[in-house]
């Protein structure tokens, strides 16, 4: 149990900090001119533009902007809900 527990509780975090590089990659598009943002983008970039990428290819971007974003956002918070409650159920249970 304490496996299973270790494994599902480093998803949930690894979820949370990806959540979070997301949105930093998102915001900081906003600023793709400055130099200083732009070295923190092309960082980044490896790692999000593979995830995002799935997602732009469900919606194109809309007049410059680029909703998919907030559908894989919602998707990853979505992810670590779900685990969290299965986790907790599972713990309920005596697993």
């Amino acid at each position: 149990m304490d496996m299973v527990a270790l494994i599902i509780v480093s998803l949930i975090k690894f979820l949370e900090i990806y959540g979070y590089i997301l949105i930093v990659r998102i915001l900081l598009s906003w600023f793709q001119t400055q130099e200083w943002a732009f070295n923190i983008i092309s960082f980044l970039s490896p790692i999000t533009d593979p995830y995002l990428n799935i997602f732009r290819s469900i919606i194109p971007p809309l007049g410059g902007i680029d909703f998919s974003a907030i559908l894989a956002i919602l998707a990853v918070q979505f992810l670590q809900r779900f685990l969290a409650s299965s986790a907790g159920s599972l713990f309920a249970a005596g697993f």
